[in-house]
């Protein structure tokens, strides 16, 4: 495998669906594969198309373009030898040849939401799952382009088996075939495929043992067998191309027909329909004011941005687009925290969501994005996963609700929108009066030093939330720093709030005003116990102090999470010294490590199977989205020094690494610093957009 180019590609359609695989065209991951279908968006995620294999007979001879990893160890046929360039831009793009003889393919996953043009509203939207696929051949001659179809139909999760139980039907139309699953367990997600030229013959036959490498390395199943319907025969002149297109449902008479401009037409259109979003000529993005009071060092919520025009900052905004997709069973925006194996979360969606939408000036997302979480709110916290249809939310972070009110404030700032503030502020003091009176998993404020915390044996409430046979591998019960930062921060935001919606003329301006001096006394009291934190031994924050007063002095990044939110009750003095010690002991060209590689408890690579990752997960490993903290932290205490970080190795990971074209969810602690995780992450990128 040494010569393979197994670096990924991925596109989306803002349902949930998706199509990825690697440069080499060699499938290495149970997630590779050109349709999964979100069929109960954005869940459900189904493998119905896998690939072609496809070979051009030219001149009498056979070429095989395909290339295969087999249980076996073996790699065949070998057609990534033949693979002249790759592409990503505009869509990824695959140029096969010899000396006479040139044949690309492109793909495209045309954007899945067609909203009602009346309304504008997404509960009016029609959805569709397609994939357009495109063949172009050049030569001297003509030559016949065969594609073998390989399908599935099973969870993104799993592996295919052949079994006796799973059968495939497949119909042939005029140019199109539908196909559709069928085993003990009922039916499957009904598909077709069409095509704008060439002869279908049916020829029923099982692949078998497909190996996944990246799969093996994680401990996961890696074995897959596939099934062909049959393949599709097509004559070439020099000059000729073969659009096909598959799309999820039963057949429809009003589909539009499929000719030799659907695929360039489909390209224009996602080419326009990002221009429309992020006005690639005027360059929209969001302008926010200082806000809160100098002697909390804030920081405007908005840094500037590189200019909206380069190259650079148009592929991280149609990155950063790929994680917005819409939620059926709460018919609104939310947002994928990484692909390819993670859904919506709470706590990830409200880190990303200011990178995601203000720094691009898509206000209305936001506002939708937060309006959803605090309809969701119960007990005083954000749900961490969003329900599917008829299952309750998982209420499981004790962070949440607080992200949800720094969230909050950044967009008023930056758009100054104090009637939604006055439509959400119930939801504000719902939050305020659960953590106060004490809420699930013992969630409540000590009065006696107003810090909050929580204790509950088996779960990890915090951002550190990985759990091995029912032990959490970072314990941070007690009164995480972190999380009384944002308690700080939200105390703040509360009694400023309270005090303008006092001036307006909505509800009781005297019980509003009352209520922002309550909140500013509590806030105080807060900022008071904020220095409980400080070791002056290290010159750094402990990072949880436990109900007996016990202090964790473990150096890691969430003393920088509480230096660089938007009202900070730490002292300069000590946040220069807290920045100090995380560049020395933290920072890495790619983020900042999970723990200090001095600690006895360091892990320095993620490797291994699931239960040797989830123990590395938080124990040194390297998370990007930190690097926003850590430039936020300082940019209010050192502005006067240049940030010890270059963005260089994230910009050429971006273009030349791991998913070609995003940011990968994490990386080792150790040099080379070896990208791990999720392919492309949500908050990865939206740091980046805050500050590169």
């Amino acid at each position: 495998m040494v010569d393979l180019d197994t670096r990924e590609w991925l596109l989306t359609n803002g349902l949930g669906s998706f199509a990825s695989g690697t440069v080499a065209d060699v499938r290495t991951r149970t997630y590779h594969g050109w349709l999964f279908a979100a069929t109960n968006p954005p869940t459900g995620r189904t493998l119905l198309f896998s690939h072609i294999e496809a070979s051009l007979e030219v001149s009498k001879k056979v070429v095989p373009l395909g290339t295969n990893i087999w249980g076996t160890g073996n790699i065949e046929p070998t057609g990534y030898k033949l693979l002249h360039s790759f592409d990503i831009n505009p869509v990824p793009k695959w140029i096969w040849g010899e000396q006479d003889w040139q044949l690309s393919r492109q793909l495209i996953m045309p954007y899945g939401i067609e909203t009602s043009h009346h309304s504008g509203n997404l509960q009016d939207s029609s959805v569709n799952h397609r994939l357009l696929i495109q063949y172009r051949y050049e030569g001297r001659e003509t030559a016949i382009l065969r594609l073998r179809l390989l399908i599935a139909d099973r969870n993104f999760h799993s592996q295919q088996t052949q079994s006796c139980d799973l059968q495939f039907s497949q119909l042939l139309g005029h140019q199109q075939i539908y196909l559709q699953a069928m085993s003990n367990d009922g039916f499957g997600t009904p598909w077709r495929l069409r095509w704008t030229q060439g002869e279908y013959r049916a020829d029923p036959v099982w692949y078998w043992n497909y190996e996944f490498p990246e799969e093996t390395q994680r401990g996961l199943g890696d074995r897959e067998d596939l099934f062909s319907p049959g393949y599709l025969t097509v004559i070439l002149k020099p000059g000729d191309a073969v659009t096909l297109e598959a799309r999820i449902g039963f057949p429809e008479q009003s589909i539009d027909p499929l000719n030799p401009d659907t695929f360039t037409e489909a390209v224009e259109a996602e080419q326009e329909r990002l221009s429309q979003i992020y006005s690639w000529e005027s360059g929209i993005k969001g302008q926010g004011g200082q806000g809160g009071q100098a002697k909390n060092y804030t920081l405007s919520p908005l840094s500037p941005l590189s200019p909206p025009n380069t190259k650079i900052w148009q592929q991280l905004l149609k990155a950063s687009d790929q994680f917005i997709v819409y939620r059926a069973s709460i018919a609104n925006p939310t947002v994928m925290a990484g692909y390819h194996w993670f859904n919506d979360w709470g706590r990830d969606t409200l880190i990303a969501l200011p990178g995601l939408t203000l720094v691009t000036g898509r206000f209305e997302l936001a506002k939708n994005l937060l309006q959803t979480f605090g309809r969701y709110c119960r007990h005083g916290l954000i749900p961490n996963t969003f329900p599917d249809t008829d299952t309750e939310p998982a209420y499981n972070c004790i962070d949440a609700a607080l992200w949800w009110i720094e969230t909050l404030g950044l967009y008023l700032e930056a758009t100054q929108d104090w009637q939604f503030l006055a439509a959400q502020f119930s939801v504000v003091q719902q939050i305020h009066k659960a953590f106060i009176g004490g809420t699930r998993y013992n969630i409540q404020v000590d009065a006696t030093d107003g810090l909050l915390g929580w204790d509950a044996p088996g779960v990890a409430l915090t951002w550190m939330d990985a759990v091995v046979e029912g032990q959490p591998i970072t314990p941070r019960s007690g009164k995480p720093v972190e999380i009384n930062a944002l308690w700080y921060s939200a105390l703040c935001w509360m009694s400023q709030w309270a005090e303008h919606l006092s001036q307006l003329e909505t509800g009781d301006q005297v019980r509003l005003a009352n209520q922002g001096k309550r909140y500013a006394q509590q806030a105080q009291q807060v900022k008071t116990s904020l220095q409980k934190f400080w070791n002056p031994q290290l010159g750094y924050l402990y990072d949880t102090i436990d109900f007996d007063d016990r202090r964790n002095a473990q150096i890691r990044p969430n003393a920088v999470l509480a230096v660089s939110l938007y009202h900070c009750g730490f002292l300069p003095s000590q946040g220069r010294q807290i920045l100090e010690l995380a560049t020395d002991r933290l920072l890495t060209p790619y983020g900042l490590r999970s723990l200090d590689p001095a600690d006895p408890e360091y892990i320095g690579r993620c490797l291994g199977n699931s239960q040797k990752r989830d123990r590395a997960y938080h124990q040194g490993t390297v998370w990007t989205w930190l690097i926003g903290a850590f430039i936020r932290g300082w940019q209010r205490f050192l502005p006067e020094q240049p940030i010890p970080f270059s963005w260089q190795p994230l910009l050429d990971h971006l273009w030349h690494d791991a998913c070609i074209g995003s940011i990968s969810e994490m990386f080792d602690g150790e040099p080379p610093h070896y990208p791990r995780g999720a392919v492309a992450q949500a908050w990865s990128i939206a740091e980046v957009m805050r500050h590169i």
